[in-house]
């Protein structure tokens, strides 16, 4: 079935329940380190949602957050766990990358847990590139961070 996206925001009870699954996936995942990351991923941060539909069932979401000038931060990056492996997520990754362009921005950056090798391929299939950790990332060995420039 055809993916369709709806451009939204932090508000919409389907970003809600889906950052719940992720963020549930996501303890288990960071163990102890769950509670710093978490303080990044507030939602009343984060303006700009993408969220993705199969039969009009929301499989999968992100987010963009504003960096710094004219970089702005994918975030909350999530596909349900039975509907991974099927382009979803590089489709959701799309169209944010269309709607940063879109919003006047002109580089991505983002950061992914070691522990999650699908996600670093993931981005680096969508041209992303390893880059030092950034920001409250600096000094965490289980963050990789990455960033893309975007074409005009």
């Amino acid at each position: 079935m055809p993916i369709s996206l709806l451009k939204t925001d932090s508000l919409h009870l389907d970003y809600i329940t889906l950052v719940a699954d992720l963020d549930a996936e996501l303890r288990v995942m960071d163990g102890e380190e769950h509670a710093f990351y978490a303080q990044y991923n507030k939602s009343d941060q984060i303006k700009h949602v993408i969220l993705a539909y199969e039969n009009n069932s929301p499989v999968g979401c992100g987010a963009l957050k504003k960096h710094e000038g004219q970089t702005v931060e994918i975030k909350r990056m999530f596909v349900r766990s039975e509907r991974r492996g099927k382009g979803i997520a590089t489709t959701i990754l799309k169209g944010l990358e269309d709607w940063a362009r879109d919003l006047g921005f002109d580089e991505t950056i983002l950061e992914t847990g070691v522990n999650q090798p699908e996600a670093i391929n993931l981005y680096k299939k969508c041209s992303y590139s390893v880059i030092p950790n950034y920001g409250q990332y600096i000094g965490k060995e289980a963050s990789t961070c990455m960033r893309k420039k975007l074409l005009k």
